[in-house]
């Protein structure tokens, strides 16, 4: 096959863009895999409109998993017909940021089909930028982990997802049997923290989000865990200025929550369920929020609060994810609510951007 279908970005556009092109020829450490899944984040559009990426055209998507399909001459470890998902940080490997596990801060960090967000060079990311929505995509073989038979295509092309709420449970450093308040909750990142809540000590969830019909949906992935839900759409109209999603968090845990993870893109939320915390209590960012969290210095000194970002997840945390779809002590295959193939890639990215139905995580299947 010298041809394939690849959903692409391209100069001067914010929309996606259906287009045969030639399927890419691997280098001497690269492996070319036929994508059997691809994950959908609607957060990519937005940063392909705020010029985020910096190689077009490209191929989209982040996420993807399949078989080997070719081998380069110099790879080790991989033949024909292997499982594996795409782990798509590209990163320099060597500086003391990928070094002690925290390689999301490396100055070349970018994402294969996603965007670049360092300022120096980037040789990987000139080479590797072409992502998974296609029916091939071409990396080279250090990004690549071998699946393990339990886990399918689907699952495996949202590990990345998965990987970064268990990077946002590791910053909340939580005590056993913490409380936990998870924000924007009826989403891929919400939902995918309710499932993984339980193996960072969680005793007690709160969940919020903006319906209160979604989130007795995502309540139920919490199983037996005691958990409460806090709809936006239930507070009073002046809720963002007359701090009344702190009341209530307040009300549902008195002493505080031992950790807020943050993932709402913007608005007041953040700022308010900050203030919710217990003593020692952290707050971890992933929303990419625009607004500001208005702490004066001496309320955090006091209260010993930290207020943590976070962009990405590590290999470290998707390593766990994989770690715990093996041995069966984790089932995400429900987290999967929407598929599409590839000629529908741009249905895909809508529905994820206009949420007008429950959604929480989807993937594309060329």
């Amino acid at each position: 096959m010298n041809a394939m279908l690849a959903a692409r970005a391209h100069q001067g556009s914010t929309e996606l863009h259906l287009t045969t092109i030639p399927v890419p020829e691997p280098g001497p450490f690269d492996v070319l895999v036929k994508v059997a899944s691809a994950g959908i984040a609607p957060g990519m559009m937005r940063l392909l409109e705020a010029g985020a990426f910096k190689h077009l055209p490209t191929t989209l998507g982040h996420e993807a998993a399949g078989t080997v399909a070719a081998v380069g001459a110099d790879v080790p470890g991989f033949a024909l017909g292997d499982r594996v998902r795409v782990h798509p940080n590209l990163t320099c490997r060597s500086c003391v940021y990928c070094r002690t596990d925290r390689e999301m801060m490396c100055a070349e960090q970018a994402m294969v089909g996603h965007a670049a967000f360092g300022h120096v060079p980037m040789p990987l990311y000139e080479e590797y930028h072409d992502g998974g929505l296609a029916e091939y995509v071409r990396v080279p073989h250090w990004l690549l982990d071998p699946l393990p038979d339990a886990v399918g295509f689907d699952v495996a092309a949202k590990v990345h997802d998965l990987a970064n709420a268990v990077r946002a449970l590791k910053l909340a450093d939580l005590p056993l049997g913490a409380t936990l308040v998870v924000t924007a909750a009826t989403g891929a990142m919400g939902t995918a923290t309710v499932k993984l809540a339980p193996h960072f000590g969680v005793a007690r969830l709160v969940l919020v989000g903006r319906s209160a019909e979604r989130l007795r949906d995502v309540r139920r992935l919490a199983g037996p865990l005691p958990t409460e839900t806090l709809a936006l759409e239930e507070l009073p109209e002046d809720w963002e200025t007359s701090q009344d999603l702190t009341r209530r968090l307040r009300d549902l845990a008195p002493g505080g929550a031992h950790a807020v993870l943050d993932y709402v893109p913007a608005g007041a939320v953040a700022e308010q369920a900050t203030a919710a915390l217990a003593t020692g209590g952290t707050m971890v960012h992933m929303g990419g929020n625009p607004g500001v969290v208005r702490v004066p210095a001496r309320v955090l000194m006091t209260n010993c609060w930290r207020i943590v970002g976070t962009r990405a997840c590590t290999r470290t945390d998707a390593e766990h994810v994989l770690g715990l779809l093996e041995r069966g002590v984790l089932n995400a295959d429900e987290l999967i609510t929407h598929r599409f193939p590839l000629a529908e890639a741009a249905q895909a990215v809508a529905a994820m951007q206009s949420r007008s139905e429950p959604i929480w995580m989807t993937v594309v299947n060329p």
